[in-house]
């Protein structure tokens, strides 16, 4: 199920076509169908492992890294707030887990907590405790119970990128299910190499953002020499060539390290099926420049140095929010979007377990 993202900013729509590998509509089902269909699926794989054995592989995500990367955005979204809104503050800083600052005037902690309850609202996973600490001073944390459900919604996001994954290695009989609070089982029937599947997981997607050189063609830079700076991509789904900045260029800072969340969706109005996804704080503020400095000129969405998108900016983008959309189908913009995810995810995979499951051995 998905979670709509915070409308914090001005949306751009970028339009591309492309074609991607059919994935399950997640967006499409309600929890408790999901819940439904992952329970036959699991019956059904269970079968066959008892059949055919197979693989059992574990892992665990890491919850650490999802603590920091939380926190991270909670103090970059309470400098926004600060900031937009003209309060005065000294002192922000994470401590301890949580965000700590000196806000003098009560009506500024007043308008803070304020905002950042209206930006959780119907989130419970953003539910942000403030506490007055006297004298100005103030703590910002997740609660406990946002805590809890943002683990949970990584273990969900974590799912949905291993079943994409698979299907794209043309793994088409899998069970993945959550395992506790951290943890995420996969059974494989028929299949005796997990070290096979591990090996997927251990690469890591990459995505970056790069500026399209209009200095020449990308056919003539193809057939002769690219700019110094630049190199040719193919496209993701037409296998076009675009000529791009390179990764270590100022125009490629962006990475996918810089998004916390990527969905598919529907855009507002037309209801047409959409890739949609936020970056962090950090990863807002480079956009926001690359875009505000590049505005009438072409941006590339790269993913493993194919070309998912070669939108034209519009308008500067400040608040990290995007919408990708190009007549897809829901379950395109599902597959793009897992995609993107991919080389997201705030909490990495740890292999905890594998094992060969024998012919008639319970799983």
């Amino acid at each position: 199920m998905t979670r709509p993202p915070r409308n914090r900013a001005t949306r751009l729509i970028l339009a591309f076509t492309m074609a991607a590998t059919i994935a399950l509509p997640r967006a499409a089902l309600a929890e408790d169908q999901l819940d439904k269909m992952r329970a036959k699926i699991a019956a059904f794989v269970g079968d066959k492992m008892e059949k055919l054995g197979g693989s059992h592989i574990v892992y665990k995500v890491d919850g650490e890294a999802l603590r920091e990367s939380v926190v991270t955005d909670l103090r970059d979204d309470v400098y926004k707030i600060l900031h937009d809104g003209h309060i005065a503050f000294s002192g922000l800083a994470i401590r301890e887990g949580g965000v700590e600052l000196k806000i003098a005037d009560a009506k500024g902690r007043e308008q803070l907590a304020r905002k950042l309850a209206s930006a959780a609202e119907g989130l419970p996973s953003h539910a942000v405790a403030v506490t007055d600490g006297g004298d100005g001073a103030v703590r910002l944390a997740l609660s406990d119970a946002a805590c809890r459900a943002r683990l949970t919604e990584l273990v969900e996001d974590s799912i949905a990128m291993i079943e994409q994954r698979l299907k794209d290695a043309d793994v088409k009989l899998v069970s993945a299910v959550p395992d506790g609070t951290d943890r995420i089982r996969i059974f494989l029937p028929g299949m005796t190499d997990p070290e096979r599947i591990t090996a997927i997981f251990a690469r890591k997607v990459k995505v970056s953002f790069r500026q399209v050189d209009a200095s020449m063609s990308a056919e003539q830079a193809q057939s002769g020499a690219p700019p110094e700076g630049s190199e040719v991509l193919l496209g993701f789904k037409d296998k076009r060539p675009y000529l791009v900045a390179k990764e270590s260029s100022k125009d490629s800072a962006l990475d996918g390290e810089d998004i916390s969340y990527a969905a598919p969706g529907f855009a507002a109005g037309t209801k047409d099926p959409i890739a949609q996804f936020r970056f962090n704080g950090r990863g807002a503020r480079r956009f926001a420049h690359l875009t505000e400095e590049n505005v009438g000129k072409t941006l590339a969405i790269v993913l493993d140095d194919k070309v998912l998108s070669a939108p034209v900016i519009r308008e500067p983008i400040t608040g990290g929010y995007v919408q990708i959309s190009g007549n897809f189908t829901l379950e395109e913009a599902n597959s793009v979007a897992m995609l993107l995810r991919a080389g997201t995810l705030p909490g990495h995979l740890t292999l905890v377990e594998q094992q060969v499951i024998q012919p008639g051995a319970k799983p």
